[in-house]
């Protein structure tokens, strides 16, 4: 069985994450829930395409399938760096793959030399080679970690709120939420508010292993909830989740739920809650306590730490803030409508018969063709309903839509007064006045045919005889009895005055 060509919104994900993102094809392919041979394979296309971020981000799907599977010739000859070199120089302070890369192919100028993609994959390949032990460290704005805190926030209604922590990995710069659950609306919705809250996005969030964004965990290549990935595309971030069972890979979380436990919900253990806001407000008002709080080994806090380490690095947020969308993949019916909960929305007749793909939000929906927007409906909860866009349909489609009795009477008209009573004649004979269109665009086709002058003698001829059906107009015009002239009409015949008319008085 071939294999399946991977979807190029996916290969466009890797591009971002590797050139815009910086990340490792390991920590791609974990992300992604691919493989890292397939990382190396696109990344490899779009080296040899000559192809960086700001030049993808500018292509369409369309084009950018064209410039990777179009490929370039592969190097014939290429000058190998030193990687144990590089690996040594790697332990330094501020020293980076892009950094060394850049020393190699200045120190070969005018060789032929590795693209920076294959210069990461080649000395990958390499340390793999090397038995190392390493500690990890939290670059600045590098990981936002995410989670649930255990315990729950007590309401005045008996329920229970619960608790959304994130701390990010250099500063441990903390924040908290409350939420009514943990579903996948509250999981995004705390997300993004973080993201709102620390000012800018950083390279990964870690979340665990929860159902409620992780379709399929697995240690190795957890696959995300498609909601979640286009989360992820409208803020520029990657989502990686820890290894099940593996506490060390979100420590950070860990370490802010018990701070957050111990410094903000048990000082509220005898504050009566309202509700799920008013349990978000009091989080809220203690957050600055905990984030201004000083070390006691180090100096400066929380929010100092945060701000001369994590928020110079992190990207920017987005102009808008992100909603919730859902994801369906939807037909075009024969009638170019596709159908979302029950309703019928209108995309371009010419892709009738093709499967598109549906982004659902709380106001829009919007209609994806090779993720590219191709229409786009307020949402209707009407069932059974239609939405239809005039540019969706067919010419003649249009042209059908716009008549109309009024614009059928007044056309009649236009041509003559006979025309006119004609047309509304036989609108009238119709129980629906939709069976006479018909008719009236045939009568139209005479005028083309015969002239207006014709059909309006024809008109005046069949009104005359009674006769109120199109073929009839049709049948005189085709005979030509319209154009034999009429005798004079013989006037009605009155008796003459005579002495013999006696009148109506001489019987009484």
């Amino acid at each position: 069985m071939p294999q399946q060509r991977m979807d190029i919104r996916m290969i466009k994900d890797i591009l971002r994450l590797k050139y815009q993102g910086g990340l490792s094809h390991e920590r791609i392919a974990q992300s992604l829930s691919i493989s890292k041979g397939a990382v190396a394979k696109y990344l490899s296309l779009a080296g040899g395409a000559g192809l960086d971020w700001a030049s993808t981000a500018e292509l369409d799907e369309a084009s950018l399938e064209r410039r990777l599977m179009g490929g370039g010739a592969a190097l014939s000859r290429v000058v190998e760096p030193d990687y144990a070199r590089v690996h040594i120089e790697l332990r330094r302070k501020g020293v980076t793959l892009m950094l060394l890369w850049g020393e190699y192919r200045a120190a070969h100028e005018g060789q032929r030399t590795w693209a920076y993609t294959q210069f990461c994959g080649h000395y990958k390949a390499f340390a793999k080679t090397l038995k190392r032990s390493m500690r990890q460290q939290r670059r600045a704005g590098e990981k936002l970690f995410i989670d649930y805190a255990g315990p729950t926030l007590e309401l005045a209604d008996g329920s229970r709120a619960q608790v959304f922590v994130a701390a990010m990995g250099a500063s441990s710069y903390t924040f908290a939420c409350a939420r009514a659950d943990q579903s996948m609306r509250s999981w995004l919705g705390a997300m993004a508010r973080a993201l709102t809250f620390y000012g800018g996005v950083p390279q990964l969030i870690v979340p665990d292993n929860p159902r409620a964004l992780v379709s399929a965990a697995c240690r190795y290549e957890p696959r995300l909830n498609e909601t979640v990935n286009d989360f992820a595309r409208h803020y520029g971030v990657s989502i990686l989740p820890a290894r099940p069972y593996s506490p060390k890979d979100k420590a950070s979380a860990e370490s802010a739920v018990q701070v957050v436990e111990r410094w903000l919900m048990a000082r509220l253990r005898h504050t009566v809650l309202a509700d799920v806001h008013a349990a978000d407000a009091a989080l809220a008002a203690l957050l600055p306590s905990l984030n201004e709080r000083q070390f006691q080994k180090i100096e400066g806090s929380r929010a100092s730490l945060f701000a001369s380490l994590d928020a110079p690095t992190l990207a920017a947020l987005p102009a808008q803030r992100w909603q919730w969308a859902s994801f369906k993949t939807v037909t075009v019916h024969i009638d170019y409508h596709v159908e979302v909960e029950g309703h019928r929305y209108s995309v371009s007749h010419s892709l009738v018969g093709l499967k598109l793909e549906a982004r659902i939000t709380d106001a829009l929906v919007e209609v994806l063709h090779r993720g590219e927007r191709v229409a786009c409906h307020a949402r209707s909860a009407r069932r059974g309903g239609f939405t239809t866009l005039d540019a969706h349909m067919p010419a003649a489609h249009r042209a059908h839509k716009e008549w109309t009795p009024e614009r059928l009477i007044h056309w009649g008209g236009d041509i003559g007064v006979n025309t006119g009573c004609f047309v509304t004649q036989l609108l009238q004979r119709f129980r629906h006045l939709e069976h006479g269109y018909r008719s009236c665009l045939g009568l139209l086709g005479l005028v083309k045919r015969y002239g207006p002058q014709r059909v309006e003698a024809a008109c005046m001829l069949a009104l005359e005889l009674g006769a109120g059906q199109y073929r009839h107009v049709r049948d005189i015009l085709a005979n030509g009895r319209d154009q034999i002239e009429r005798p004079a009409p013989t006037p009605e015949w009155v008796s003459p005055e005579h002495d013999n008319l006696r009148g109506a008085s001489y019987f009484h």
